[in-house]
């Protein structure tokens, strides 16, 4: 296939319509982020700063949950905490295995049946999950779930995709289609030269990620979707859709509150995310 250059953008396409939502998130979301993961894992090594302060300000020994895990990397920003990662992956979660310094607690789990004891925990987040789940109806049955899982005043920090991405690469704004199918370019493993000088071959593997995100701003490494470089060789292998919902400005407070498990404690906006803080009443 044709290489791709730096600049190029694969539009998303709509999801097809009459799909049982159980058929479209295995199809759309639990499939592809298995045939993913390596290469989606290698984009994801840096905290977002509203999830860092929220796990940053829990009290010491607090005991949580990190519902859509991913590779892991937010299971270490406090050493204080003690956090159970779970995710459906299971090819996420091999890798984070392999990064996180706590292999132990971590399990392959849906976000609709967590195998962990109701009122038991102190926190939680769900960065980037809820809204791969397909209708309204059970977005809300899992945002519900992971409240049944904290104490009385336990908080829950949860982060979706937003539709006001007006300014940025994406470009989508109110008015078009909030169910959306968004590509991931996966590509051949470019070849590099060997290099010599024996300090180039010890650099670690997040020395190499940042080289090859060399120049881009904090927000283009994170979210860097197509993972683009200027080698001609390095080309396209396949294109594979993930299912989304793209959240609007209220929804996702308001799908909080449909689960009449909590109250709004902050929310806000942050890099084409809408972000909101709840506490379980």
């Amino acid at each position: 296939m044709s290489s791709t250059s730096s600049t190029s953008v694969i539009p998303s396409k709509s999801i097809e319509n009459g799909l049982n939502p159980k058929t479209q998130e295995e199809t759309y979301v639990h499939d592809v982020y298995n045939e993913i993961a390596s290469h989606f894992s290698q984009t994801r090594y840096k905290p977002w700063p509203i999830v860092e302060r929220f796990l940053q300000s829990r009290s010491r020994y607090s005991i949580g949950l990190d519902v859509g895990c991913g590779n892991g990397k937010y299971l270490n920003v406090n050493k204080d905490l003690y956090i159970i990662g779970t995710d459906r992956s299971e090819g996420l979660i091999n890798c984070a295995q392999t990064i996180s310094k706590n292999s132990f607690n971590l399990g392959i789990s849906d976000g609709l049946s967590l195998p962990h004891p109701n009122n038991r925990f102190d926190f939680a987040i769900s960065i980037a999950v809820i809204h791969h789940f397909a209708n309204e109806e059970r977005r809300i049955e899992a945002i519900s779930h992971i409240l049944s899982k904290l104490k009385l005043g336990g908080e829950c920090l949860i982060y979706c995709w937003a539709l006001e991405q007006e300014t940025s690469r994406r470009g989508y704004k109110e008015g078009d289609n909030q169910d959306i199918l968004i590509p991931w370019v996966l590509k051949k493993q470019q070849h590099l030269p060997k290099k010599k000088k024996k300090n180039n071959m010890k650099r670690n593997s997040k020395e190499k990620i940042e080289e090859l995100y060399d120049n881009k701003d904090d927000k283009m490494k994170e979210e860097e979707e197509l993972f683009d470089n200027d080698n001609k060789d390095d080309e396209i292998e396949e294109t594979k859709y993930r299912y989304y919902h793209l959240y609007k400005k209220g929804e996702l407070i308001d799908n909080a509150l449909q689960t009449k498990k909590c109250i709004i404690i902050d929310d806000g906006y942050e890099k084409d995310n809408w972000w909101i803080i709840i506490k379980r009443i």
